[in-house]
Formats: structure tokens, sequence, C-alpha cells
């Protein structure tokens, strides 16, 4: 049932005097409260959503959440001991773009209606719509997206290089001239470290698994060649050297400094800096995520959440119609312009609403407004052709195959490795698991 006719029926109750009655049995009945399980996202924007499709659904039904960690890792366990369980309560949950395949395969989330499925993918972007996707059916509704950049300084590389070799070559550069050239990245054996080697090997030309998901893939040129650029940007001079141990916050408190030419991360930096390091925010600049290859634009790994609905919920179609509600462009807006989470509508990367958008920061003791989000351009292009991380029900198992085997990436051998990365991967997939 569609979202209008949730609402025609509620409002043909109230004409009638019957709101609870409603859903037969002649037993008074009030309207389902769905349960949307998700992290306590500390802006207040998913309250906001909460709230605003409740009073759009006007007395079909009401939507709480129910607050999960902010950690990923937390979430899933949390997530997966409940619907492994067969949980009801779990009316709708937030996933991480890599759980799709897991949860799809066992029955812990329903597929969407066509007509849903319609509703919640018109417009978005595509690699997005493949991280809700499994075996050619919606399992998750994209609801806000994200993508590494390359963050620079103008005042020190006034030309970002294009290349991972043309920033080792100018962080070089750098050094001799004793400017700042730090190299700033995520090192550390955790997901992370499994975005820049998939990043890395798909803009090199190369896939984890083919195109089925069942079997492992890790052509041995494009292999070879994102081991490479992994081990010499690891084994560099302009490496800090807690590397093997540094995830994006580290990176982002590194560059904060203002010592470091080079940073691949998050938009979370950006506002992160203005407030903290406004001197270093000034001249900070980004752009695309470096290449392989100078003449193939790079295809970065991309991130973010989807909204499903619980496989065991006992309101299918009301969660259905909340998730096509939660997921809608206002929603995205007051995610981006809120919380900092990005859209996957494709024409809101050219909204004023998203483009022209201030926020104020602290900057000695005054209050400041900069822009949310002067690098829309950029990320909107990144975004258009990102790519997906390997689909398949043990993607836990491969992301900790590619993590163990390659950890610390100061020792990886190009050579050595192409071979040990398939025998892990391969393991992962026949279900011999590493946890």
């Amino acid at each position: 049932m569609t979202r209008r006719a949730l609402a025609a029926a509620a409002a043909g109750c109230v004409l009638a005097g019957l709101l609870t009655a409603c859903g037969g049995g002649g037993g008074e009945e009030s309207a389902p409260v769905l349960h949307w399980y998700v992290y306590n996202e500390p802006s207040g924007a998913f309250r906001t959503a909460a709230k605003r499709c409740t009073k759009a659904a006007d007395g079909a039904y009401s939507i709480v959440t129910v607050d999960l960690p902010n950690n990923a890792d937390e979430q899933r366990e949390q997530l997966v001991r409940r619907l492994a369980a067969r949980d009801g309560d779990i009316d709708i949950l937030g996933m991480d773009v890599i759980w799709t395949a897991e949860f799809a395969e066992a029955e812990w989330v329903k597929p969407f209606p066509d007509d849903e499925a319609k509703e919640v993918t018109d417009g978005r972007l595509e690699p997005a719509i493949k991280t809700g996707t499994y075996e050619d059916r919606l399992y998750a509704a994209p609801f806000n997206s994200n993508a590494e950049m390359l963050w620079y300084r103008e005042d020190v590389t006034p030309k970002p290089p294009a290349t991972w070799d043309g920033i080792l070559d100018q962080a070089a550069e750098l050094r001799a001239a004793g400017e700042p050239d730090q190299i700033l990245g995520q090192g550390q054996r955790y997901e992370g470290l499994v975005v820049w080697f998939t990043s890395l090997l798909e803009s090199a030309g190369g896939h984890v698994l083919d195109e089925s998901g069942t079997k492992v893939s890790l052509e041995t040129g494009p292999t070879r060649k994102a081991l490479q650029i992994m081990r010499d940007i690891s084994r560099s001079p302009s490496t800090p050297d807690n590397f093997a141990t540094a995830r994006e916050d580290d990176g982002r408190l590194a560059w904060e400094t203002g010592d470091a030419a080079f940073m691949t991360n998050y938009s979370f930096v950006w506002p992160s800096a203005n407030e903290n390091a406004p001197a270093v925010a000034e001249q900070m600049r980004w752009a695309r995520f470096p290449a392989v290859r100078e003449d193939v634009p790079s295809k970065v790994a991309i991130g973010g959440f989807n909204l499903g609905v619980g496989g065991y919920t006992d309101h299918p179609d009301e969660a259905f119609d909340a998730v096509s509600c939660l997921v809608g462009e206002e929603n995205q807006i007051t995610n981006a312009t809120d919380g900092g989470l990005l859209p996957v509508t494709e024409a809101l990367y050219d909204d004023p609403k998203l483009t022209e958008a201030t926020t104020e920061v602290e900057v000695d003791g005054k209050q400041v407004e900069v822009r949310s989000f002067p690098y829309a351009d950029v990320i909107k292009d990144e975004l258009a052709d990102a790519i997906v991380r390997p689909q398949t029900p043990y993607y836990n198992d491969v992301a900790l195959a590619i993590a163990r085997t390659l950890h610390p990436t100061k020792g990886i051998d190009p050579e050595r490795d192409v071979e040990r990365l398939r025998e892990a991967i391969g393991r992962a997939l026949k279900g011999e698991g590493l946890l």
C-alpha cells in the first residue's frame, strides 16, 4: 500500500469515527508504532525525519527511533543477534551499504515491492542503488552517501596531483624544500583499509570478485599495481610512523596540525578544520580521489547508509511506506544540512539548498559562517561512477581476508601477495570463516 493509500485509509477511518478499529477483526487497535533501529545521529536529523514522516502518515502509523551504537561493527552485531532470533520489533533498520547481500540472503530484510522500489530509486545515484540491490532485487533504499576525496592545501600545492605517483613525487619535493609534506590516509587493519585497496584495484581496472560475486577475480596486473601503490605510500618518508594504526579520525586530527600536504578522507574533515584549525581550513581544497593512471579517472568505493524493512515485522506495508518517506528529498536535505550526510538523489547536488548552505562554526570565540558543501560538484562526479564493494553474503569474511593479508601495508610484496589474497578470499567465499 502506498503512502497516499495509507493516508486515505486513515482519513476514512477518522471520518467514520472508527480510527481505533481500523485493521479489521472488530477489536480496538491503535495505529502501529514502527520501530526504526538506527544509530544515534548526533544532529537529530533522523529523529526529525521520523517526526516528519509520522505527520505525513496522517494517523496510519507512527515512527520512533531505537538507538544503535555509532560504530558500524557494533550496529551490525546488535542487528544480527536480534534478526537471527526472528525479532519482529525491528520494522525498519539502518544498514551500512556493505550489508545488503548478507541480510538479504539470510532473509533478515524483505525485498521492496516493485512500486515502492521505483519510488525510492527514481533519480538516485546508480552506485547508491546498486548498494541496496542483491540478485536483481532491491532490499535496501538508498538514504545517504559518501566517498573519500583528496584534500590538499592551496598554499602548499596550488595544483593537486591527479595520481598516487604524483602525490609521492610532490611530497618528495615538498620534503626537500622543508614544506609540509605529510601524506595522511587509513592504514589500520579494518574496513578503511579494504576501502583503500578496493578503490585502487578498481581504478587500476581490476575487481575483487567476478560478476556473479561467487568467485575470486583479482586480475594479476591491476592487483599488483594496487598493492605497489599501497606499499609505496606506506614506505614514503612523508607518511607518518603511525600509519599502520591510523583511521579516518586520526587523519583529521593530524591534518589540523598543519603538517600535512595531502589527505584522503571523508567530508567530515571540512567542518572540523573550519572550527578547530581555521588557518588550515582557509587554505584547504579538495579534488577527486587520486587516480592510478593519468588518463583514467579514479573509481572510489561508495559509502553511506540505506534503509531496509525487517524480515519479521508485523507491519510490512506500513514499513515500506515509511521508508519511502524517510528517504525522500526533504529528509535528505535535512540529513545534509544538519548532519553533513550527503544525498543520494543526484539532482540535489545542484540544488541551492545544498550548494549555498552555510554552517556556523566557532572561531576564536566568534560565530563564523562557512559554506557547508563547497565540494558538491567534485563529490557528485565521484559518486556518479563510484564502485560498490564486493556484493556477497560473505562480505564480512572477505573484508577480513583482505585486511589481514595486507596489514601492515608497509610489508606488502606485490608479487607474492596477489596469490595470498586469492587464497584468503577463496577460503572466505567457501565459508571457511575468519570470525
